[in-house]
């Protein structure tokens, strides 16, 4: 019988895994993290316990998730190279764990399951007709959970928008808007001016995650809640939040932050040579039309959505990705 307490998560290593791991873990589970190319065995540290395997052996999965009541599918192939071959059998390798182990599968969400016919607006039951390589594979993640959901597994997609957040990985706030490492002189806007954008802060995700599986009990097999997140309704707010921090860390000392179209030329002219930035193109229509999440039935379960102020948010994110040097200057009275 599986323990109520004691998660497996797929790919800790990642900005949302790492993210849904940590509080999971300041909430009182059991967390179990698997690594690829970690040591032999298994280590502790800070609360979590990382097992030496990888998302693509089944037996390491199944090994892993073995007495787990939850496991958390947050892994993707590095860079975003070789979709097509990796994402769809780690899937199912973490399917047959969580049939075994009678655990309940979590995964992020995307919009890229998402065709034109249901924009602007999408609710949980939108219809699900991609235009991308990548959308279709969602779509196809989907529906082989929503199998497993009617064979004993049970799953939870909590889906979001773009996400950012203070640790940096294959985003677009930190691949396109800002540098890590760097400090911030410029924001490199990929969307149309007065296109609405939608964007998830990394721990009000896992937040909500977190608050969903304290009731998992109250779900139904394969569940699906949307979040409204940060709604950019013209395309300015998040870079103008991004000015407004920055400015405040610079003490007087820096030059305001200039924002500026992003180089799609430049991912035309790589794109050959590098996998990731011809995934980034694939979602540029995604930058060209208004694209929402309605969180009513969230709001409705859970009483309200977990909510950080824009500032705020955008504060923690660009302190922990290295690109604020100073603290902020105190506020006068």
């Amino acid at each position: 019988m599986a323990r109520n307490d004691t998660v497996l998560v797929l790919g800790a290593t990642g900005g949302i895994g790492g993210e849904v791991a940590r509080q999971l873990r300041n909430a009182g589970w059991a967390v179990r993290a698997l690594k690829r190319g970690g040591a032999e065995g298994e280590t502790t540290k800070d609360g979590i316990t990382w097992l030496a395997g990888d998302a693509m052996d089944a037996q390491a999965v199944r090994q892993a998730a073995r007495g787990c009541a939850v496991i958390v599918h947050a892994v993707n192939p590095p860079g975003y190279r070789r979709w097509s071959e990796l994402v769809l059998p780690m899937l199912d390798n973490t399917i047959a764990a969580a049939k075994a182990a009678g655990a309940t599968i979590v995964l992020p969400g995307t919009v890229y399951n998402f065709g034109p016919d249901a924009f602007p607006l999408l609710t949980e039951d939108s219809p699900q007709h991609p235009a991308t390589r990548k959308g279709a594979i969602r779509v196809e993640m989907e529906r082989r959970l929503q199998d497993a959901s009617r064979q004993g597994a049970r799953v939870l997609i909590v889906r979001a928008g773009d996400f950012f957040g203070p640790t940096a990985g294959n985003n677009w706030f930190s691949q396109g808007l800002v540098k890590p490492g760097q400090p911030v002189k410029t924001v490199s806007y990929p969307g149309q001016a007065g296109v609405g954008h939608q964007w998830s802060y990394l721990p009000d995700v896992a937040r909500t995650m977190v608050e969903l599986l304290a009731r998992r009990a109250q779900l139904e097999p394969f569940a699906r809640f949307h979040m409204a997140g940060h709604w950019d309704d013209d395309g300015t707010r998040m870079s103008g939040a991004i000015r407004r921090v920055v400015a405040r860390h610079a003490q007087g000392t820096g030059a305001a932050v200039r924002v500026s179209a992003f180089p799609w030329w430049l991912l035309a002219l790589a794109s050959p040579f590098v996998a990731t930035f011809r995934e980034m193109r694939e979602m540029r229509y995604l930058w060209q039309t208004p694209v929402g999440m309605d969180n009513a039935k969230l709001v409705a379960f859970l009483g309200r959505e977990p909510h950080t102020p824009l500032d705020e948010a955008v504060e923690a994110a660009l302190g922990g990705m290295g690109c604020l040097a100073t603290a902020p200057v105190a506020a006068t009275a």
